[in-house]
């Protein structure tokens, strides 16, 4: 499709480029499309007012980094895979936001846009630690991440606000290189 960003990153089916403002129209339209999957997990914004702002905010904020996940068939965006809440200093860390588009459901697209993100992340963004927290009868995102090599950390009632609520959620994560201690100096 003209006018197009560069890839960040490619795959076989999928690849990853960023959040635009000219994305508001079809972004809008596969959020509406997709609110029964959404629901009650997620709420993309729906609306082009709202999109703005949330675009905004992955365009600007040096401590996230928006991923829209299309699909190199077509160009549609399959979902979007953001990591918000960047820590750079001695953490290096963000945390993942989510979601597929019902068209792209079941597909396989979102889990290879993941392994891309992963990539992504541990490679120029630099980052060490993705940490991803789902609500535990999400079994849909549970597979998702367990799938894509997260671990299961622990378990934090009333952690995130969603819909109006304080919900319980699992934290997960995954680090660029498997945990360990670090070497004794020798000598």
């Amino acid at each position: 499709m003209p006018g197009l960003p560069t890839p960040l990153a490619e795959g076989a089916r999928t690849y990853l480029r960023p959040f635009r403002h000219e994305d508001a129209d079809e972004f809008t339209a596969l959020a509406r499309a997709s609110r029964e999957l959404h629901r009650p997990w997620l709420f993309p914004p729906d609306e082009p007012a709202a999109y703005a702002a949330y675009a905004d905010r992955l365009i600007e904020d040096p401590a996230r980094a928006g991923h829209l996940v299309c699909a190199r068939e077509d160009d549609r965006i399959a979902g979007f895979i953001n990591i918000n809440n960047i820590v750079r200093g001695a953490f290096l860390c963000g945390a993942l936001g989510y979601g597929a588009f019902a068209h792209a459901a079941g597909r396989g697209l979102m889990s290879e846009g993941l392994g891309l993100v992963l990539r992504h992340a541990f490679g120029p963004l630099g980052l060490h630690r993705l940490e991803a927290n789902v609500q535990p009868a999400n079994t849909e995102s549970l597979t998702f991440v367990r799938r894509a090599g997260f671990r299961p950390e622990g378990y934090s009632p009333d952690f995130l606000l969603v819909d109006g609520r304080w919900r319980d959620h699992e934290r997960w994560a995954i680090t660029a290189v498997p945990s360990r201690p670090p070497s004794a100096p020798s000598g």
